[in-house]
């Protein structure tokens, strides 16, 4: 499976952004999907996934009703909308799939990584 991210950028505290992940190379509705953020000297940290159909999702307490993640099958594309951003939240931000540890919140469980992009929330 080959990722590819898009959709980083600047913005302020308060704003909103959205993120895509274009896959191709497997089945995409075989996969399970999370977005994972890294900031500089930490580990990649689970942020939200969305099982194969994209019918459940679940994500870290931090980002919850702030956070979305979707499932397009047909379009072999997942989608993270983040609204009400902070500057926390301010990391480089990396798709990814897992063929079997659907739910998993352990970046080691995730096979493909897409190549992340920054974003950056001004206060």
């Amino acid at each position: 499976v080959q990722l590819q991210a898009s959709g980083g950028g600047l913005v302020q505290a308060g704003d909103s952004l959205r993120l895509s992940c274009a896959a191709s190379g497997r089945t995409f509705s075989s996969i399970c999907m999370g977005w994972f953020r890294q900031t500089p000297g930490k580990e990649r940290d689970f942020v939200i996934g969305i099982n194969r159909s994209g019918s459940i999702t679940y994500s870290t307490d931090s980002v919850k009703g702030r956070f979305t993640i979707s499932k397009d099958n047909a379009k072999n594309t997942v989608y993270l909308q983040m609204d009400s951003l902070k500057p926390d939240d301010t990391a480089v931000y990396y798709c990814a799939a897992t063929q079997i540890f659907c739910a998993s919140r352990n970046y080691k469980d995730y096979d493909y990584w897409g190549q992340g992009t920054q974003v950056t929330v001004s206060s």
